[in-house]
This record gives structure tokens, C-alpha cells and sequence, in this order.
């Protein structure tokens, strides 16, 4: 573990200089498209998810009953972001951040290749292969795009926008197109061309990962090259040892020996991911080696870090819930034609390419007058709780036997997006700012675990479809959400102060 040369050095600052990509580096396409087709194969795979999980077998589905179809859902899209901690940590200690993406890249692509497979335990092989490969790659390229601006470069936020339309142009195309395969014509293939999306993003990565000049090209460093070499070392032990007691629960799993289902793992999940949340920020606020300065900044994080899994709470019950209510309540037809349910993902993605540039020219506009970023926060959560009530009179429509025209989802999705758009890529730039630079991959871990927790709630909302009332659901969500955000207005100044000056 190095420290950067001085060739290293002006390698960044060569590629920090360049404006070539809309005013922006031109590393930025790279991390654009690399993050653009891993977000295919993860939405590909997403939009069909909950469909196969439900389908019967004679139709080539799981046949799974709606409890445990969003247990398994929620199980593995709430690893999917937990995993993320994990990959920071490893990135952070022993790969950097730009090999541990190149590994991530590669983990997908076989665990897309494994869903393939016709045997229910080559699926859950598949899962796990894609829960660590995105956790290998998903945070850390966020984290390779904020190394790209130097401190106080005002293009920050605005690049972070440009690249979260990426996510979002890779969110469009795979439900029109892995949707389509898989419902109309097989699950499976339609695994495949999550796959090979995966496959083109890796391809696109080496051919252009020269424009990102020293980026993301080494591990955190001390300073000192025998605490370095030391804390590698014992990441590389920890990791084996890891992987180790993983293979030995699969092991005794599937040799019967332990009992285990979806439902006690969704459960134990839940604990773990509030017990590993609260550790960490006792270790950043109250306890390790940190400046006062570092203490407040953290306390911020866990300020916005709380008010995100709220709205990935309601968010994320796009691919579960709402994909269910899509395909069971709505009428999938548009101008008499129709369309796969599973098509409805892509409307958030249209809205999100649409505003996104729109937004990322507003907080430029705005300069000084820019709302803090809790103040986005919050009106992100309004959004995200507005979206879900409006959906309460559409549900009593479809409880009473009806099917409910498309234009209902598609304003829950419009909404979604709004709140998005407000949290989503500003808290990914603020985590770049607010995290202790040495922990820095660690940090942005930590922000997907805050997704990892809102997955984890959609999911167990998922479970709830078929045995609590649609309006009931719907409006709990929407009460929460609205709750929350009024809770962070109420602690907008007190968190900026914690800010200690990052804007």
C-alpha cells in the first residue's frame, strides 16, 4: 500500500484539468458508462425479479408465495447495498478503488451468467455472486468520480448529476429490453442480457480507464509504509477468514444441517444491518481517532444517512410492491396495445434523464441561495411521501376489482423522481465532502448501507401485499415519509452547523 507518486500526482491533476466531457473531465465518460451498464445488469435483472420469483413453474418461474418472494427480494436488494460496506473497506485497505470496480465488473457478469442456470441452487449462487460484485464496484466508482474534482471545485455537484444520469440511462433501456425477453419469451434469457451488459461495461472500462489518471489507482495511505503494509495485511487475513465462514454456513446450509428460509434471514438481516449502523457511527461520533471537526461532520452523515433509508423505504418499492400493483392492479395497455409490467421501471429513468440536467443547472443557478443539502433532504422525502399518497384512491379502485389506468403509476413515478433527483446525487456528493478523507471509500460504504436498510424495509412491505389492505399499505408509506420529512426540516440548522463549513 503506497503512497501516490509525484508522477501519480500530476497524472490527477492532468485529468481533474481536462474539460473535454461537457466542461468536465474527461474520466467522467469513463465512470459514466462503466456505471451506466452495471446499472443495466442490475435493473435488467431487478425488473423481472419479483415476476419470476411469483411465476408458477409451469411458466417458468420459482413459484414463490408473495411473503417469501419479497423476503428473497428484499433480502438480496438490501445485501446488494450492504455489500457496498464491504467493498469500500477491502478497496480502502488492499485493491484501490479502480481494481476493486475491474472485480465487481466481473463478479456481476458471472452471477448474471449463474441466474442462467436451471437449478434453484445456481440461483441463489447467482445472487450472492451479485451481491458482492456490486458491492466491489457500485461505491467505489462514485468514489473514483469525486477524487476527479480537486476540493472546492465547484463542478462537483453538477458532475455528480451528469454521472447519476449514466445510472439512469442504463435504468431506461434494460426493463424495455430485459423486460420484454424475459416475460415474452424467458426468464433465463433474460438474465443473459443483464449479462452480457455487464460484459460491454467492463470492456468500455479498460479500453478508456487512462483518462482517469491516478484515480482511484491505490489504497488509502497512512502516511507511514509499515502501518500500511500492516493494516493490508490484516484486511487480506480478515477477508480470507471471512470468506471461510461464509463457505462453511453454505456449507451446513445445504447439507441440512442448519435451517434456514427467506423470511428468518430477511428477519435477521433487519437486526444486523441496525446493529452494524449503529457500531459504525459510535466508532465515527463518540470513539476512534478523529478530529472534532471529523465527530460533527459524522453526526451529519447519520443525520442524512437516516433520512435516506426512510426514502429508500419508499423508493425502492418500485421493483417490488409497485412492480406487483403494475402487474396485478393496473392495465397494462397503452392506445389499446399492450406492454410488459415489468416496462413500468423504465419511467422513472425517462423523468430522472429528462430533469436531471434541468436540476444540476439549478444548483449552479442558485449559488449562493442553494438549499443545504438536509433541506434537500427533506423536500426528497416529501416527494417520496406524496407519491405514495396519491396511489391511495387507485388502490380502492383496484381492492373494489377494478384495473387502474397506467397514468397512476406513471405520477407515482413522476413524483419519485422529483425526490430523487433532490437526495440521490446530492448525497453522494456530500459524502465525498463530509467523510474523513482516509476512510473515504469506507464512508461511501456506509451511504449504499443507508439503501441497503430502505431495500431492506421495501421488501418486507413487499411481503405485506397480499395480507394488509392495498390502501392501508399505500397510506402508511405515505404517512411515514411525510412524517420524516417534516421531522429534518425541523433539524435542517442544527445539521448544517454540524457541516462544519462543507456546503
Amino acid at each position: 500500500m503506497a503512497s501516490p507518486s509525484e508522477h501519480d500526482l500530476k497524472s490527477l491533476d492532468a485529468a481533474r484539468a481536462d474539460t473535454s466531457f461537457f466542461g468536465h473531465p474527461r474520466g467522467l465518460a469513463t465512470l459514466f458508462f462503466t456505471e451506466m451498464w452495471e446499472r443495466f445488469s442490475y435493473y435488467g435483472m431487478r425488473a423481472i425479479l419479483i415476476f419470476y420469483l411469483t411465476a408458477s413453474i409451469a411458466k417458468g418461474g420459482l413459484g414463490f408465495a408473495d411473503s417469501k418472494a419479497g423476503a428473497v427480494y428484499g433480502l438480496y436488494t438490501a445485501m446488494v447495498y450492504l455489500s457496498c460496506l464491504g467493498g469500500g473497506w477491502v478497496a480502502d485497505r488492499i485493491t484501490g478503488a479502480r481494481r476493486a470496480v475491474l472485480i465487481g465488473g466481473i463478479l456481476i457478469a458471472c452471477g448474471e451468467f449463474c441466474l442462467v442456470v436451471p437449478s434453484e441452487v445456481a440461483f441463489y449462487g447467482g445472487l450472492v455472486l451479485l451481491m458482492a460484485g456490486t458491492g466491489m464496484l457500485k461505491g467505489n466508482v462514485s468514489v473514483i468520480v469525486g477524487q476527479l474534482y480537486a476540493p472546492g471545485d465547484s463542478r462537483r455537484d453538477s458532475g455528480f448529476s451528469i454521472f447519476y444520469m449514466g445510472i439512469n440511462i442504463g435504468a431506461l433501456i434494460s426493463p424495455l429490453i430485459c423486460g420484454y425477453v424475459g416475460e415474452w419469451i424467458s426468464w433465463r434469457l433474460g438474465f443473459a442480457v443483464a449479462g452480457i451488459g455487464m460484459l460491454l461495461g467492463l470492456i468500455q472500462f479498460l479500453a478508456t480507464s487512462r483518462h482517469l489518471g491516478s484515480a482511484g489507482l491505490h489504497p488509502a495511505s497512512t502516511g507511514d509504509p509499515e502501518e500500511d503494509r500492516k493494516s493490508k495485511k490484516n484486511a487480506i487475513l480478515t477477508v480470507g477468514g471471512g470468506l471461510a465462514v461464509l463457505a462453511i454456513l453454505a456449507g451446513l446450509g445445504a447439507a441440512g444441517v442448519v435451517q434456514v428460509n427467506a423470511n428468518m434471514l430477511s428477519d435477521a438481516l433487519g437486526w444486523c444491518l441496525i446493529g452494524i449502523s449503529a457500531l459504525v457511527f459510535a466508532w465515527l461520533i463518540f470513539f476512534g481517532h478523529w478530529t472534532a471537526v471529523e465527530r460533527k461532520r459524522s453526526a451529519a452523515i447519520l443525520v442524512l444517512f437516516v433520512s435516506s433509508a426512510l426514502f429508500w423505504a419508499a423508493f425502492e418499492q418500485a421493483g417490488s410492491s409497485l412492480s406487483l400493483f403494475a402487474e396485478r392492479g393496473t392495465d397494462c395497455r397503452i392506445f389499446g396495445l399492450p406492454f410488459p409490467a415489468s416496462w413500468f421501471q423504465s419511467v422513472q429513468p425517462i423523468f430522472v434523464i429528462s430533469l436531471a440536467p434541468v436540476f444540476g443547472w439549478l444548483w449552479l443557478a442558485m449559488r449562493h441561495r442553494e438549499p443545504s443539502s438536509p433541506a434537500k433532504f427533506s423536500l426528497g422525502l416529501t416527494f417520496g411521501g406524496l407519491a405514495f399518497a396519491i396511489l391511495v384512491p387507485a388502490a380502492y379502485l383496484v381492492v373494489s376489482g377494478q384495473k387502474v389506468a397506467p397514468w397512476w403509476l406513471i405520477a407515482t413515478y413522476f413524483l419519485q423522481t422529483l425526490g430523487e433527483l433532490c437526495l440521490s446525487p446530492v448525497g453522494l456528493s456530500a459524502m465525498t465532502k463530509l467523510a474523513p478523507a482516509r476512510v473515504g471509500g469506507f464512508i461511501m460504504g456506509m451511504w449504499f448501507l443507508s439503501t441497503s436498510i430502505g431495500n431492506w424495509m421495501a421488501g418486507k412491505a413487499a411481503s405485506l401485499y397480499s395480507s394488509m389492505p392495498l390502501p392501508t399499505l399505500f397510506g402508511s408509506v405515505a404517512a411515514f415519509s411525510l412524517g420524516a420529512a417534516v421531522v429534518l426540516a425541523l433539524l435542517i440548522r442544527p445539521t448544517v452547523r454540524l457541516m462544519q463549513g462543507v456546503k
